[in-house]
């Protein structure tokens, strides 16, 4: 729509200025800041001289018709609504509804919004320490956390949970469920049970207790190949992450042949801990940068030089409980050609949330900016794409028994080696989580494969140097 422009004599311009006052203020507080300006214009309506003025924008200014409709709203639910409602309840339900009309991740922070988000960045909380997740209504233990509570008082994995205290699980959703098993250490909570193998449901009193989530699992899963879970970036997974890394190395007693790092079902976190995480792992260049509306939202993060692994093969698994910093972590290995990306499709939870404080105890957390990967793909609705595609599958042995071979025919040709024990290697390591787990199989496989690859590169190129 274009602009109003006109040129009017001195009384219409009075005129025209009492009307703009009174129905377009964003266009009075704007004359107000360019002062200016308005000195000009009054100046030349007292000299009665014929002056040019710039009408404001009708799409810029608040739609009055909509701000109309909202107090007729407001009045109605306060003369007709079945309860009496407050104004401030109102007030903050209208904040909640703007807030989260625009993208899942807006939302508005009461009091007690502050306190999970600090928790979930922290990783200590008052609680139980069990993962949990839902099956046909109810809250099923996925793994108590070790040293917890919930371990030493006997809950196990498998579990279903289907009542809390005095308050039976079925309808409620995951969410409810745990805000109800955290609060306050010290106090007690009833969980009743069901359990396989038993045919009456279980009672188990569990004291809440501070619960701190450890973000990074490692271990070796067989020799020379190690083996990193990231379950969410906290605020201190960065440096948890070099921790571990270097303890694997020490543990193998060597540089590893090869690394997993394992980034399933992980709902993301502080980005800082996954710049942080990449860092450790590239040779400098950009991690990821973000895109937004205002300034401040445009940001970019860099690798600093030197790559600690110094190469190592890495393979990272993902899927689509992969989002947000697990994404940005993932995504800059591959564009880097740091790491091949195994598994499935992630989340594509690529949008940046600024918590915005309204005063001491509320604020607004809001979408302000996208990420971008290295090479300038956009993460959200969009994920990332793995480099191979593994899907989730149930490994089952056909025909473990040993074939039928030359060596077991009777007078066959004995061959030059025949009888002497194979060379010994370092500690082999317990394969069993990689036997169950046919994604991580898959991951542990290519990086033998790449092994046996490198080390047939530099024969060739010794033979050649000879």
């Amino acid at each position: 729509m274009r602009r109003a422009r006109s040129t009017q004599n001195a009384k219409t311009i009075r005129a025209l200025t009492l009307i703009t006052c009174f129905i377009a203020f964003p266009g009075l507080i704007h004359a107000q800041e360019t002062d200016d300006r308005t000195g000009e214009l009054l100046e030349g309506v007292q000299n009665g001289e014929r002056v040019q003025i710039q009408l404001p924008d009708p799409e810029k200014q608040l739609p009055l018709d909509d701000l109309r409709k909202f107090t007729e709203v407001f009045s109605r639910i306060k003369d007709a609504y079945v309860e009496e409602v407050e104004d401030r309840e109102l007030l903050e339900s209208a904040i909640k509804g703007m807030l989260s009309e625009l993208d899942p991740h807006s939302t508005y922070l009461a009091p007690k919004d502050y306190e999970q988000l600090e928790e979930s960045t922290s990783g200590e909380f008052g609680g139980l320490g069990i993962e949990v997740g839902m099956e046909d209504g109810f809250v099923k233990v996925i793994a108590p956390i070790d040293d917890t509570p919930a371990q030493k008082a006997g809950v196990q994995a498998g579990d279903l949970i289907i009542k809390l205290g005095d308050q039976p699980v079925k309808g409620m959703s995951l969410e409810e469920a745990v805000k109800l098993m955290r609060g306050k250490p010290g106090t007690i909570l009833t969980l009743t049970i069901m359990r396989e193998g038993e045919s009456a449901p279980i009672e188990i009193d569990v004291e809440r207790d501070i619960i701190k989530v450890t973000s990074i699992k490692s271990r070796m899963i067989d020799n020379g190949y190690g083996y990193l879970r990231i379950t969410q970036f906290q605020a201190d997974t960065g440096s948890q992450f070099v921790d571990a890394l270097n303890k694997l190395e020490e543990e193998y007693g060597d540089d590893l042949d090869g690394l997993v790092i394992d980034l399933r079902n992980n709902p993301g976190g502080v980005l800082q801990a996954a710049v942080e995480a990449a860092d450790a792992l590239l040779d400098g260049g950009l991690v990821v940068y973000t895109e937004g509306r205002i300034q401040s939202s445009r940001l970019r993060f860099n690798a600093k030089a030197g790559d600690i692994m110094e190469g190592t093969p890495i393979v990272v698994l993902i899927n689509g409980g992969s989002a947000s910093a697990s994404e940005i972590l993932a995504g800059a290995l591959q564009d880097h050609e740091r790491a091949v990306v195994m598994g499935t499709q992630s989340f594509g939870k690529g949008s940046v949330q600024t918590v915005i404080p309204l005063d001491e105890t509320h604020a607004i957390k809001m979408t302000t900016a996208r990420y971008y990967t290295p090479n300038g793909r956009s993460i959200q609705a969009k994920g990332i794409k793995p480099d191979i595609e593994v899907k989730p599958a149930e490994l089952q042995e056909i025909d473990g028994r040993p074939f039928f071979t030359e060596a077991d025919l009777s007078g066959h040709l004995e061959g030059q080696n025949e009888g002497e024990e194979a060379p010994t290697t370092k500690q082999q390591q317990d394969t069993s989580a990689a036997e169950q787990d046919f994604q991580l199989r898959s991951a542990l496989n290519l990086l033998k494969g790449l092994k046996i690859l490198d080390k047939r590169g530099n024969k060739a190129r010794a033979d050649q140097a000879e």
